[in-house]
C-alpha cells in the first residue's frame, strides 16, 4: 500500500469513528397506550425505511397505532433538523424498538357487588434516524481511490486490517 493511500483511508477511518455517534437522532416516547405487539406490528414495517417513504407508509396503513408512531418519527427528524441540522431527506430510521410498559390496571363495577379488573397494556417506543449524507461522502472517497485501493477498500475486512496495519505500525516506530 502507498503512503498515499494509508493516509486516507487513516483519515476516512478517523473521520468515521468520530461521526459515528453525531449523525445518529434518538426519540423516545414512553406509556403509549397500546400493546406492545400491535406496535411493533407497524414498526416492523418501517424499519430501515427513508423518512419520506415512512411518513408515507404510516399515514396508509389503517392500524390505530399509526399515529402515536407517526408523531413520534415526526417529532425525531425535528431534532435531528433543529438539533444538529441535518436534511429531512437524508434521514433513514437506523433503529425502531418498542418495548413493554408497566400494565395500567382498573376495577369495573360488576353485579353484587363484584369488580372485574381491566388491564390496559403500554408500550415504549425507541426511534433512532441516521443521517446518510455520510455514505454519499464515502461514494466520493471511493471514485477517488484506484480500482486496486477500491477493491482492498470494499472487501470491509481488508480496510479494517489496513488501518490496524497503519496504527500498528505507528506504534512500532521508535
Amino acid at each position: 500500500m502507498g503512503g498515499k493511500l494509508m493516509w486516507e483511508i487513516d483519515n476516512f477511518m478517523r473521520t468515521r469513528t468520530k461521526r459515528r455517534r453525531k449523525d445518529d437522532v434518538y426519540a423516545f416516547s414512553q406509556y403509549i397506550s397500546m400493546s406492545a405487539d400491535k406496535a411493533r406490528r407497524v414498526i416492523d414495517q418501517i424499519r430501515g425505511h427513508s423518512y419520506e417513504e415512512t411518513l408515507m407508509i404510516l399515514e396508509l396503513m389503517p392500524y390505530r397505532a399509526c399515529y402515536p408512531i407517526f408523531k413520534l418519527i415526526y417529532s425525531a427528524a425535528a431534532n435531528a433538523s433543529h438539533n444538529k441540522g441535518f436534511n429531512k431527506a437524508d434521514l433513514v430510521i437506523l433503529k425502531a424498538e418498542v418495548n413493554k410498559g408497566a400494565t395500567m390496571k382498573k376495577l369495573k363495577p360488576r353485579a353484587r357487588g363484584r369488580s372485574y379488573l381491566i388491564k390496559r397494556p403500554t408500550c415504549h417506543i425507541n426511534i433512532v434516524l441516521r443521517d446518510t449524507s455520510y455514505f454519499e461522502e464515502f461514494r466520493k472517497f471511493m471514485i477517488n481511490l484506484s480500482e486496486d485501493d477500491r477493491k482492498r477498500v470494499l472487501i470491509g475486512l481488508e480496510a479494517e486490517r489496513a488501518y490496524l496495519d497503519i496504527l500498528e505500525s505507528r506504534w512500532d516506530k521508535k
